[in-house]
């Protein structure tokens, strides 16, 4: 059963636990070719429940929505569905990745 998107300290609770059980990695995903993103706050509650690396995925299908989740404290974010509809996507949420870094 998926952790209800409201439901953020349950998430960062979950997450916490797989830290403690020894994963390296925490993903969240909202699911391949969702239409709804993971909140940022739901992003925020678990980056800040966890120290190890964060992953964000699911409903990613702008430039934009990239870097709110970055923002947000994702260490990566994964592109998927959104880039079989358009494949220039890439090109644009690298560039928009690339200027936030260097800002």
């Amino acid at each position: 059963m998926p952790i209800p998107d409201d439901k953020y300290s349950l998430a960062g609770s979950t997450a916490l636990a797989g830290q403690m059980l020894g994963l390296q990695t925490i993903y969240i995903d909202a699911g391949s070719g969702a239409e709804k993103e993971i909140s940022p706050r739901m992003i925020a509650a678990v980056r800040k429940s966890v120290s190890i690396p964060l992953i964000v995925g699911g409903g990613i299908n702008s430039a934009q929505k990239a870097i709110v989740a970055l923002e947000a404290g994702a260490d990566m974010i994964v592109v998927g569905n959104a880039l079989e509809k358009d494949p220039d996507l890439l090109t644009e949420v690298s560039e928009k990745i690339y200027a936030w870094n260097k800002a």
